[in-house]
């Protein structure tokens, strides 16, 4: 059995979970995460806990140190929620880090469009909301969150008033913690919902589409891609729903064309861009990124901007040598289809891919075509993706703008 906290020490009574010595150094340096081996199983047997259980978690003297969410069959077994242990994750917490996600939001964004909860950043570890002005698109991706789904609801409900809230909660992280994937509507949720980015207006698919319907995260970035845009020949490579082709479109850029390998994001595309009035502009290519890029280079088509904006290549550590391996091809076929002193916008969300590797890889895309690579510019996610400082993970976007030409 496990021991609980004295009811003078906090609100409820909740079971401890004790460290091994020196495991809690990290934590006290601000990370958030509890891994299975930093447990003193003998004192305190993950098995006593049920997925989604709350515990005190003290250091190996006994020392109460924060309130942690617990998944004793994950390999991040635990996940801290609060330091002070007066106060569990419930409703009230969640109201009053609704509030305090929102407050950051609303100073940086005029418009009700952004990721209002950022897991482990807005200290909701697990936890992420993206808003769409009166819709709110939620995701579970951790045992303890997934037991606090009423209280999420409502804790949403009282600060946001939003007109309803999809419950998205049919993504693959959720297996990791042994969650069963589903879709929830709370209130009457429309297939695609509206949003506003970069003055730009667009429909977002998020019933059916990607993760939550968009992704707010390369907000700057597309804002980048605008200034240059006007006047340019654009090449928008895994489309999607045509954020970045549609906003350079937008922008005046003379002709996009937009690749995916799916027909109903191709329509999506077709639909924001008669939505912003650029149906003229934009074309759409159907197929796989490698094999449109190649019949492109044999045709000689030439592009003034390329943007490459693919899946995460990366997604465990035992696929870093085979993903790096795939981002250098598709920056080598990008460059082919560049124009005199093009633009290569080169993007990856995966979190194992470092900001510093990305910037090798088009350096050597480069140089292996005998051209040369100006970085003008480096973006990473917006400030509704704020970083954890002690968590890299949350620091996971790159976008790398290069001008390349031979010299």
């Amino acid at each position: 059995m496990t021991t609980p906290v004295d009811a003078s020490e906090t609100q409820s009574q909740l079971p401890q979970l004790i460290l091994n010595s020196q495991a809690d150094r990290r934590l006290k340096r601000g990370h958030l995460w509890i891994y299975s081996n930093e447990v003193d199983v003998k004192k305190t047997p993950l098995k006593a806990f049920n997925p989604g259980d709350q515990a005190v978690v003290c250091s190996s003297a006994g020392k109460p140190l924060a309130i942690a969410i617990i998944n004793p069959t994950a390999l991040i077994c635990g996940r801290i929620v609060n330091r002070d242990i007066k106060h569990p994750l419930n409703k009230s917490l969640l109201v009053h880090r609704f509030k305090q996600a929102l407050a950051l939001r609303e100073a940086c964004f005029s418009e009700p469009y952004y990721r209002l909860i950022y897991g482990d950043s807005d200290l909701l570890p697990g936890l992420v909301v993206d808003r769409f002005g009166d819709y709110l698109v939620v995701q579970m991706a951790s045992a303890g969150m997934d037991v606090q789904k009423d209280a999420i609801v409502e804790a949403l409900q009282k600060v946001i008033k939003p007109a309803a809230i999809l419950l998205r909660n049919d993504h693959s992280a959720r297996s990791l913690e042994g969650l069963e994937e589903y879709v929830e509507a709370i209130g009457d949720v429309p297939e695609a919902v509206e949003l506003v980015e970069n003055g730009v207006r667009f429909l977002a698919p998020i019933a059916e589409g990607q993760k939550t319907g968009w992704f707010y995260d390369h907000r700057e970035n597309r804002a980048m891609l605008q200034r240059l845009a006007p006047g340019k020949r654009v090449l928008d490579v895994f489309s999607y729903v045509g954020g970045w082709g549609v906003q350079a479109a937008a922008a005046g850029a003379s002709e996009v064309m937009c690749v995916d390998v799916s027909e109903q994001a191709l329509e999506w595309v077709g639909e924001n861009a008669h939505l912003n009035g650029v149906d003229e502009t934009m074309k759409g290519l159907r197929g796989k990124a490698v094999q449109v890029l190649k019949e492109l280079i044999a045709q000689g088509e030439q592009f003034d901007i390329v943007v490459l904006d693919p899946p995460a290549f990366i997604k465990r550590k035992k696929d870093q040598k085979s993903g790096e391996a795939a981002y250098r091809h598709m920056n080598e076929l990008a460059i082919r289809l560049l124009a005199r002193d093009g633009i290569l916008v080169s993007a990856s969300c995966s979190m194992h891919l470092e900001k510093n590797t990305l910037l090798e890889i088009v350096r050597g895309a480069a140089r292996h075509l005998d051209r040369h690579a100006q970085i003008i510019h480096q973006g990473g996610q917006g400030a509704d993706h704020p970083i954890h400082p002690a968590i890299p993970e949350t620091d996971y976007l790159k976008a790398v703008f290069a001008r390349v030409y031979l010299p």
